[in-house]
């Protein structure tokens, strides 16, 4: 994939695969060669059914997953470089084979730059401590104050800048509406003066009536702070509204990557297409005339994934060549890749 000086964030042949106790093979393959790249300031937003690894994706770029293999290069620095060990045998079934230690770096330094923001509040804040106790905890950890007096002021520096009153840090989780919580969340995040955040699903567990107030909130940061996102969501009007970007996933693999307003106008791959299909417009007269695309069955297991495209046991257009070959993902237009063997 094409790169420049601009490049934050990027991926090659990222895998992850999750070991099940008393199975052979690799186990769950939630993650499979996965090349991407995130410039700095911009929002890649990252949509798929729900298992289809796009939380897994984001936490193995940050590492609180051990990816398997592939590279992850954080602003030019290699962070981790390690060669798959399962190699596929004569009779088509994986075998794990002995390959050098993957190269990994000492994170602590990068976790100041790269942040997440988790999608459920309630669950990712320890109930037993105080917002000021949750958000100064990494103000500890990184010691990023001289005094008692400059952590409270930066404690309160946050949540200013996330709506929230300072006396508010005194206060614990469960007195907290979920988007209330969810802004602690934010500030958690922001807290370290980070580069690059993932935020996993921010608004799914929301009202509908939060959801464009942490959205509007999240872009204004981004100006502000000249912050980089990975957004991963469901919603493809929320990703389409925040995203200069988008990929679109499928059991583990990237399907298609173009700009926001490329891949809404002119989707490549039929999950693509599928997907937009499924998007509900707010004209009833437009909404009768077009025409939904529905896939039949249901998605296969990651522990045994299809053979060939991953898609095929669903795609409308599927071929021999499909169900035999893996597709390249390869770009077919300026900044649009997709792996399909129908283009």
């Amino acid at each position: 994939m094409n790169k420049n000086d601009d490049i934050l964030v990027s991926v090659e042949h990222l895998k992850k695969y999750f070991h099940v106790k008393g199975m052979k093979g690799p186990g769950v393959q939630a993650v499979e060669d996965i090349s991407i790249f995130i410039r700095r300031g911009e929002t890649l937003g990252l949509v798929g059914e729900s298992g289809c690894g796009k939380t897994t994706l984001g936490r193995t770029i940050l590492q609180l997953h051990e990816p398997t293999s592939g590279k992850i290069i954080y602003d030019g620095e290699v962070i981790f470089d390690g060669e798959n060990p399962w190699k596929p045998g004569a009779d088509g079934t994986m075998t794990e084979v002995k390959v050098s230690k993957p190269k990994q770096v000492n994170m602590l330094p990068y976790r100041r730059k790269m942040q997440i923001i988790f999608q459920d509040p309630s669950a990712s804040l320890d109930p037993r401590m105080t917002v000021g106790e949750i958000i100064g905890e990494a103000l500890d950890i990184h010691k990023l104050y001289n005094s008692k007096a400059d952590r409270a002021d930066r404690i309160k520096e946050l949540l200013s800048t996330v709506g929230l009153n300072t006396e508010h840090a005194n206060r614990y989780p469960h007195e907290f509406s979920g988007g209330q919580q969810q802004r602690v969340g934010i500030a958690r995040a922001l807290a370290v003066n980070p580069e690059f955040i993932v935020c996993d699903e921010p608004i799914s567990a929301l009202d509908v009536s939060i959801q464009s107030q942490v959205v509007n909130m999240l872009e204004d940061m981004q100006h502000e702070l000249g912050l980089t996102y990975l957004f991963i969501a469901h919603d493809l009007s929320v990703v389409r509204h925040i995203s200069n970007r988008i990929g679109v996933m499928y059991l583990g693999t990237m399907v298609e990557l173009a700009e926001s307003y490329e891949l809404n106008r002119n989707p490549m791959h039929p999950y693509t297409q599928t997907l937009l299909s499924a998007v509900p417009v707010p004209d009833p007269q437009l909404s009768r005339s077009r025409q939904r695309i529905i896939l039949e069955g249901d998605i296969p297991s990651p522990m045994n994934p299809p053979t060939g495209c991953r898609f095929h046991t669903r795609c409308p257009h599927a071929t021999e060549k499909c169900r035999m070959e893996v597709p390249e993902f390869k770009e077919y237009a300026p900044e649009h890749w997709a792996a399909c063997h129908m283009l």
